[in-house]
């Protein structure tokens, strides 16, 4: 994701991705990066929790207008509640 994502803001278009593993978003450098503790395949948040899920997009969206410079993750704070 961070590879496409360098391309797609080279061709100025805003990007941010939402990453389960912090070490390869820290690898690959997107432009911007929510993490989160989550398990695969639940990078929105568990299933039929639909408030969590637009927070989680929430985030990711304020992060386009509140990140400063490139390379910036922020981890997010929200547990993991479901089985997964």
């Amino acid at each position: 994701m961070g590879l496409i994502a360098r391309v797609i803001e080279a061709a100025g278009i805003p990007t941010v991705a939402i990453s389960l593993q912090r070490e390869i978003t820290e690898q690959v450098k997107p432009p911007r990066a929510v993490y989160l503790r989550w398990p695969f395949g639940h990078p929105m948040g568990e299933p039929d929790r639909p408030a969590q899920q637009r927070q989680v997009l929430q985030d990711a969206l304020d992060l386009l207008l509140a990140a400063r410079e490139p390379g910036v993750i922020v981890d997010l704070p929200y547990p993991w509640h479901g089985a997964g």
